[in-house]
């Protein structure tokens, strides 16, 4: 009876801030970095939307990260600030399953979109004259809902079997989010067979689509060596250093993290590594896609030229 009632009541999330002035310093740093990925992702979604020049399958991909983004930094964030600001870390059983269903629902359909903007660009560069017939706006609407389909199964698997094993050990939850890896050091039950699903889901969602987007820019790479036009060759490279930028924040402390046996693992590295692909990322994307875009950049000076001229 005792252990049900400790499930039933929930969990408390030990956070991520010491409670010192570092700490302050960190929590004040992390808002700034929330309010510039909201400005951003929200900016980079306006701006496609109301320039037709951005209305190409590329760009109607990046809005959907961008809105993953948004809606990945927004299911971490304000828990986190509410926490330290108000001193109660407690979240309740079904807000523990909430949060876990939304961020592994954004976090796997994100690694699926991010290889379906990779194979974009690879059609893109290596074969342009069949660019329209193999990046249809069909196909485009396709590898969307697939990535939030297949994000939201394998989300749903993890969030249902974490909410239905027993804990019997402290509520404490070491993270500053309700991780299932976390989750499951309060199990007590043995979780290995779990902990190879996790092993197998990650290898599917991140490790196969990285190798895809791998193998892709390798074809990309050896495409744009042999263009005869040196500013195609230089606006080729551009696009694809962008996103393989993008693609290294998100992919290599995310499959570092997961891959790993829990034996050599530490909630102190798993910590700092979740703040890159939680946090930083989502605020980096829309700055990497802006600054490194000559269409980007144009499209916001037309758009504000326009609002001004309103």
């Amino acid at each position: 009876m005792e252990n049900n009632n400790q499930t039933l009541t929930g969990f408390f999330l030990l956070g991520l801030f010491p409670p010192s002035r570092i700490g302050l310093f960190l929590f004040i740093l992390i808002i700034l970095i929330f309010l510039m990925a909201l400005f951003g992702n929200m900016s980079m979604i306006i701006l496609i939307l109301l320039d037709t020049r951005l209305h190409t399958p590329m760009y109607f991909l990046l809005s959907q990260l961008s809105l993953m983004d948004l809606n990945y930094i927004s299911t971490i964030v304000p828990k986190m600030a509410s926490d330290y600001l108000f001193g109660n870390k407690s979240i309740s059983y079904i807000g523990c399953g909430v949060q876990s269903f939304f961020f592994l629902t954004l976090a796997g359909a994100e690694g699926l979109l991010l290889a379906s903007m990779a194979y974009d660009r690879y059609v893109a560069i290596c074969f342009p004259l069949h660019y329209p017939i193999r990046m249809s706006k069909k196909v485009c609407v396709l590898m969307i809902t697939g990535s939030w389909v297949m994000g939201s199964i394998n989300s749903c698997a993890h969030t249902v079997y974490a909410l239905h094993i027993p804990y019997c050990r402290s509520r404490s939850i070491n993270h500053f989010f309700c991780d299932v890896p976390a989750m499951l050091t309060l199990a007590c039950m043995d979780t290995w067979v779990y902990e190879y699903t996790v092993f197998v889901s990650t290898t599917l969602l991140i490790a196969f689509p990285f190798i895809g987007i791998t193998c892709s820019y390798g074809r990309v790479l050896y495409a744009i060596c042999r263009m005869h036009s040196t500013e195609g060759r230089k606006k080729a490279y551009s696009t694809c250093s962008t996103h393989l930028t993008v693609v290294t924040f998100y992919y290599a402390p995310f499959a570092y993290t997961y891959l790993r046996p829990r034996s050599l693992r530490s909630p102190t590295e798993d910590k700092i590594l979740a703040v890159f692909y939680t946090i930083l990322t989502p605020m980096l994307n829309p700055i990497i896609y802006s600054l490194r875009n000559k269409e980007v950049m144009g499209a916001l000076r037309r758009v504000t030229q326009r609002a001004c001229s309103l």
